[in-house]
C-alpha cells in the first residue's frame, strides 16, 4: 500500500470511528470537501503543494488523534512537482516587426494630434514689420559734373553710383505730433487708419516712440498700458477710462475725440 493511501485509509478509519461525517470535518477544519475526499483517498496530488498538503495531514490528525508524522516524510516524494507553463504560441518575425511599427505610427499620430494644437495657441502673433523700422535701400546717384566733361580732353565714361547705405532709422511718422506714444516698457501695440487698415501691429521696446498726424489713426489697442503714455494734442491721455486688466483700447473721431471701444 502507499504511503499516501495507508494514512488517508488511517484518517478514514478514525474520522468514522469518532462518529464525524465529512461535512462535520469539513466545518471544524475550515477546509473544502474535495480536500477532505483527496486527503482520505491517497490522491494528495489534487490538494496542492507539498507544504499544503503537510499543513492540511497535520490539521486532520490533530483533529482525528491520529500520527501522521511518519507519512509526512514521503509527502514531498508523493505529490508531484507543478506543471511548467510552456508557451506554444510563436510570433513570426515579420509579424512582429509589422505591429511594432504599428504601435510606433499610432504614437507618433497621437503626439501630432496633441501637441499641434498646444503649438498653435502658444506661437506669438506675427504680424507685418514696423513702418518706421522699414531699410531705405534706394541707390542714391552722384549729381557732381565729371571733370573731364568740361576739360573735353577724355571721353566720358558710365558714371558710377555712389554704393547705397541701408538706412535703419526710424522713418518720422509725422512732422506735426497730434498723438504720441512713449513706450517705458515692452508692449505690443495695433493702430488702424480711421478706415480700418493697418498702421502698425508690432511689440515695440521699451524706450521707443510713435507719432501720429491728425487723421493717421483712426482705433488704438495697446497690450500692456501700464507701459505706455499716451499724449493727445500736447496733453497727457489717462488710460483709464479705455483700460480692461492691462490692454486699452480706443477710437479717435474724425473731429479727434478719445472714446473707449464698445464690446
Amino acid at each position: 500500500m502507499a504511503p499516501s493511501q495507508g494514512c488517508g485509509e488511517a484518517l478514514k478509519v478514525a474520522r468514522e470511528q469518532a462518529g464525524l461525517s465529512l461535512q462535520e470535518v469539513s466545518q471544524r477544519l475550515k477546509m473544502p470537501l474535495k480536500v477532505l475526499h483527496a486527503l482520505e483517498g491517497g490522491q494528495w496530488d489534487q490538494s496542492g503543494g507539498a507544504v499544503f498538503v503537510r499543513g492540511q495531514l497535520r490539521s486532520y490528525g490533530r483533529l482525528l488523534k491520529v500520527d501522521v508524522e511518519p507519512f509526512l516524510q514521503q509527502a514531498d516524494a508523493v505529490v508531484s512537482k507543478p506543471a511548467e507553463l510552456v508557451s506554444h504560441s510563436h510570433t513570426p518575425r515579420f509579424q512582429y516587426f509589422f505591429e511594432s511599427l504599428k504601435r510606433r505610427a499610432v504614437y507618433v499620430v497621437l503626439t501630432l494630434v496633441i501637441a499641434t494644437p498646444v503649438w498653435m495657441a502658444l506661437r506669438p502673433a506675427s504680424g507685418p514689420a514696423p513702418d518706421a523700422a522699414t531699410a531705405s535701400l534706394d541707390i542714391v546717384p552722384s549729381l557732381q559734373p565729371s571733370p573731364d566733361k568740361a576739360e573735353g580732353t577724355r571721353p566720358v565714361g558710365r558714371p558710377q553710383a555712389t554704393p547705397y547705405v541701408a538706412s535703419l532709422t526710424p522713418i518720422p511718422r509725422a512732422t506735426t505730433s497730434w498723438l504720441t506714444l512713449t513706450f517705458k516698457g515692452d508692449s505690443w501695440v495695433e493702430v488702424n487708419d480711421p478706415d480700418g487698415r493697418k498702421v502698425e501691429h508690432a511689440l515695440v521696446r521699451a524706450g521707443e516712440e510713435r507719432r501720429y498726424a491728425k487723421g493717421e489713426v483712426g482705433r488704438v489697442k495697446l497690450g500692456d498700458a501700464t507701459a505706455v503714455e499716451v499724449q493727445h494734442a500736447g496733453s497727457t491721455v489717462s488710460l483709464a477710462p479705455y483700460q480692461r486688466a492691462n490692454v486699452a483700447r480706443f477710437t479717435v473721431s474724425s473731429e479727434g475725440s478719445l472714446a473707449p471701444v464698445g464690446d
